[in-house]
């Protein structure tokens, strides 16, 4: 071997044992200094940016296994609202014996004819087991312009 073969080496396994940031196996690690690159507000996928339907038309509360099914049916102001899903600001949990969620759906990218009321509805389903059922005496699905509500 060559004095400078041996100096290289030498080097290199004195700052492998070192904690320097010269020492490649440090490099994959983290800093004591971490920072979160979260945005202020949240990113856009945990931001609710539907709105609420104009009219919830009908509500019915269906037995399922291990729980119940609410199902609604919303009215937009005209053809081609999506993403319908029944919210609850309250994580399922009751208020005064009154299970709430908000009917939000998704407006449509482009500009759409009104059309017959039928054509607009858009038909929404939430399961609620059994366990979240308890002390709940009815549910309220709310909408803009209105509310329905099933007492259990």
């Amino acid at each position: 071997m060559t004095l400078r073969s041996v100096l290289l080496l030498t080097l290199v396994l004195g700052l492998a044992a070192c904690g320097s940031r010269f020492n490649p196996a440090n490099w994959a690690r983290g800093s004591d200094n971490e920072v979160a690159l979260i945005p202020e507000g949240g990113f856009l996928s945990e931001t609710e940016t539907r709105e609420v339907v104009s009219q919830v038309t009908d509500l019915r509360v269906e037995k399922a296994s291990g729980g119940v099914i609410i199902r609604a049916v919303g009215l937009p102001p005209r053809q081609g609202y999506w993403a319908g899903e029944l919210v609850s600001d309250t994580n399922d949990k009751p208020e005064n014996g009154v299970l709430t969620y908000t009917f939000r759906i998704a407006e449509p990218y482009a500009l759409t004819r009104e059309g017959t009321p039928y054509s607009r509805q858009v038909i929404v389903g939430h399961f609620v087991s059994n366990v979240k059922l308890r002390g709940v005496t009815s549910i309220r699905v709310l909408g803009a312009q209105n509310s329905r509500s099933v007492r259990r």
